[in-house]
């Protein structure tokens, strides 16, 4: 992934869905037929491709063989926790979060979550980490 920050419509967020979910490259007709509860309509696929090709959320994967033609194949340059790191840190510049406050908000979100063992010695670190 490269270091440009960028931020998802709801219906690039749907198609990055997808292709998080399904973890392959897809074409623009695997997206249409594998996301049949889109809120975007069929003839905008093209556009929502070339806005995530643009913010570089994604990159051609490769070519497909459809009907007598060729069609590219899409996939995510980004993990969903990769995009959801570069959300979370957005956030934090845009409101001028103070430590105190982005300790608060990262300690609300594993309150009512169940850690692993994995997940909790990360955290350890990290902190371990931050303290010298």
């Amino acid at each position: 992934m490269k270091n440009k920050e960028f931020t998802l419509t709801p219906n690039e967020l749907q198609i990055m869905d997808l292709l998080w979910d399904e973890n392959r490259g897809l074409s623009r007709t695997d997206i249409i037929e594998l996301c049949p509860d889109r809120q975007w309509k069929e003839s905008s696929i093209h556009i929502l491709l070339n806005q995530l090709l643009d913010k570089e959320a994604i990159y051609v994967d490769g070519f497909v063989r459809t009907g007598r033609n060729y069609g590219r194949t899409y996939a995510a340059t980004l993990t969903r926790e990769e995009y959801g790191k570069m959300e979370m840190t957005k956030s934090a510049k845009r409101f001028a979060l103070k430590p105190s406050v982005i300790g608060d908000l990262v300690a609300s979100l594993f309150e009512k979550e169940d850690l692993d063992d994995e997940t909790i010695d990360k955290l350890e670190a990290i902190i371990k980490e931050k303290r010298g």
